[in-house]
């Protein structure tokens, strides 16, 4: 069977192994391993938050290298991640040491990392940080037109993976909070035989007297079983 007949086969056992995953960072490690079997030249990658300040995060990464190209790029304010997939859906550079657009950090990420060609894909775009996924690999021209669909398809489905995966998190941090402060409330329920809407109150005071957050009251009541000072 060909690749592009493929291709929906293989995204479709992709979006289950994606969606296997419980966590945020789980996810994006699943996602950067499966670029190198769905986009064919590939032979690393890489998952990026470009920030709006200049700063550069790469959460996942397959090797150290992809971590050193992002690096370059923030350090020297330039390179695809952080110009060209604010505008482009897909980025490719063919040959690095050649790159013409940012020539700087092109020979340097060929030279420091040994990468030669790379194809960078945006899969969301927010108000303060973009989310790309790139891909690397140590031949120059090493990317088709077959790969860059491959990669388009990809990237879609590991943005609606990640971004389950963080309101899944979201959830969990905001159920975890909940019982914390439940366990609170009953602790000063308890200790000074206050029913419960009194001894939230308790709580909800310090928190609003400290500038501390609620949740964070109920973890050292819980902690130090005594109450933060008022």
């Amino acid at each position: 069977m060909d690749r592009i007949g493929s291709l929906p086969r293989v995204i479709a056992e992709v979006a289950r192994s994606l969606q296997a995953e419980t966590g945020e960072a789980d996810t994006m490690d699943l996602a950067v391993k499966l670029a190198l079997e769905v986009v064919d030249g590939a032979e690393d990658a890489g998952i990026s938050m470009v920030y709006r300040s200049g700063l550069v995060e790469t959460p996942a990464f397959t090797d150290e290298r992809v971590l050193l190209a992002d690096q370059i790029q923030h350090e020297l304010g330039e390179g695809p991640g952080m110009t060209a997939v604010r505008d482009e859906q897909v980025v490719s550079c063919p040959d690095l040491a050649a790159e013409s657009r940012w020539e700087k950090w092109g020979l340097r990420a060929a030279q420091e990392t040994g990468f030669a060609s790379m194809l960078c894909f945006r899969m969301f775009t927010r108000d303060e940080c973009l989310g790309v996924l790139s891909v690397y690999a140590a031949s120059p021209r090493a990317f088709t037109g077959a790969d860059v669909d491959c990669g388009i398809s990809f990237a879609a489905h590991t943005a609606i993976a990640i971004a389950v995966a963080r309101q899944d998190e979201n959830k969990d941090i905001a159920m975890d909070s909940r019982s914390l402060i439940g366990q609170a409330t009953g602790i000063v329920m308890d200790r000074y035989d206050l029913d419960a809407v009194r001894a939230f109150a308790v709580l909800k005071r310090i928190s609003t007297q400290n500038n501390v957050k609620l949740h964070q009251v109920a973890v050292e009541l819980i902690r130090t079983r005594h109450l933060p000072a008022r």
